[in-house]
């Protein structure tokens, strides 16, 4: 029985677990050691590459290990979804790797997303546009006048209003007599009613005529 029990508190693989995450803006891969009976084991780290060790991280040994866990850490600058092999030794009961260890997506302190400082310079502000010509952004001040120009085109002055107003071939006084036609009226004596004036005339004329011929003849009829 105290055989049975031995080896159920003996160090194993189980006891060892490992993670990758971030301290402080540094990577770093952690090693936790939670055997109770406490016996050394030496840790080595592998980055892995195609199923290859590319490069050994480090090597450390835990000591002194109890039920609530001991962790050590290696500082590993790991890039996303890196994969490191992690080998446990412990005196004569372990000897294994740790399942394969894959990195997080997202590394320490920066995002995929983010521009490192020597990917570029910086761009240079753009030359102001020369007063004057008109640019892709929008057209200059010195343009603003010929855009009013159609509006002031589109004025009609008042005398142009009214000489656009006056049927064709006429022009506002064509209606009133000439001075010359009045001359021709004053030296003739004729207008439109001269004629009715002049028959008047001539019935008043003769009428004055025959009352004095019919006065003078009573009168010489008197006489005799």
């Amino acid at each position: 029985m105290v055989g049975l029990a031995g080896n159920a508190m003996a160090c194993s693989i189980k006891d060892f677990s490992a993670v990758a995450e971030c301290d402080g803006g540094q990577g770093v891969i952690r090693v936790t050691d939670v055997d109770p009976l406490g016996v050394p084991a030496e840790v080595t780290v592998y980055l892995e590459l195609n199923g290859a060790d590319l490069r050994k991280v480090g090597t450390q040994v835990i000591e002194g290990s109890t039920a609530k866990g001991v962790t050590i850490t290696f500082d590993e600058d790991w890039k996303p979804k890196a994969e490191y092999r992690i080998h446990i030794t412990a005196d004569k009961y372990v000897d294994e790797d740790l399942p394969i260890l894959v990195a997080p997506d997202t590394s320490c302190g920066k995002s995929d997303d983010t521009p490192s400082a020597s990917s570029g310079k910086p761009e240079k502000p753009g030359k102001p546009e020369k007063p004057g010509k008109s640019g892709k952004s929008g057209k200059s001040v010195e343009q603003e006048p010929a855009e009013k120009e159609p509006a002031e085109e589109g004025k009609v002055p008042a005398s142009s209003a009214s000489e656009s107003d006056t049927p064709a071939g006429t022009n506002g006084t064509d209606n009133l007599p000439s001075p010359e036609g009045d001359s021709h009226l004053a030296e003739t004596g004729a207008d439109s009613t001269t004629g009715p004036i002049a028959g008047v005339a001539a019935v008043l004329v003769a009428l004055g005529v025959s009352a004095v011929l019919y006065s003078m003849r009573r009168r010489g009829s008197s006489l005799r």
